[in-house]
């Protein structure tokens, strides 16, 4: 194939999500070659280290059947320059709500204004996944709830043993 068309999904992923897997499965149909980006982030202060996070997410994209063909990296430093390294052309990124939008408006003029030549698409959550979010999903397992529905079976018990662990 000349010039395959190719992506990057970034995010903490703290922990990845079904949301997440949504995105990245019909990301595939978009893309040749997906890139999920692992932000370390630190100023977010993850529940996982960057090297977990990958580890999580390799784990679950290793089930999907996907078009495209899909790497996972850890990145730490402006996304563009990530696009720039990687020869991508598209950054993906999912949308939730309308309050994401404003976020993500911003993000892609600066991104813009920095590498023109990197296009931003959005995928707006499906409604089955689209109030999910790792935050809330860390906050009902830390409170003893049932993640399930929300995450892997993998995830769910990472999740798991971490807040039994802390």
């Amino acid at each position: 194939m000349t010039n395959p068309k190719r992506g990057i999904y970034p995010g903490s992923f703290d922990p990845i999500t079904l949301g997440h897997l949504d995105i990245i499965r019909r990301a595939t149909r978009v893309v040749d070659h997906l890139i999920i980006g692992v932000a370390a982030n630190d100023g977010k202060n993850p529940v996982f280290s960057v090297e977990e996070r990958v580890a999580l997410v390799e784990a679950d994209i290793a089930t999907l059947d996907t078009p495209a063909t899909i790497e996972v990296i850890a990145f730490d430093g402006l996304l563009v320059s990530l696009a720039e390294e990687n020869s991508a052309s598209l950054i993906i990124r999912g949308l939730r709500a309308v309050s994401d939008f404003e976020y993500e408006f911003q993000m892609v003029g600066m991104n813009s204004r920095l590498n023109p030549d990197v296009e931003t698409v959005f995928l707006m959550a499906s409604d089955r996944h689209q109030f999910i979010s790792s935050r809330f999903v860390k906050e009902i397992c830390r409170l003893g709830g049932d993640v399930s529905q929300f995450v892997s079976e993998n995830v769910s018990q990472t999740l798991k043993a971490h807040y039994e662990n802390s």
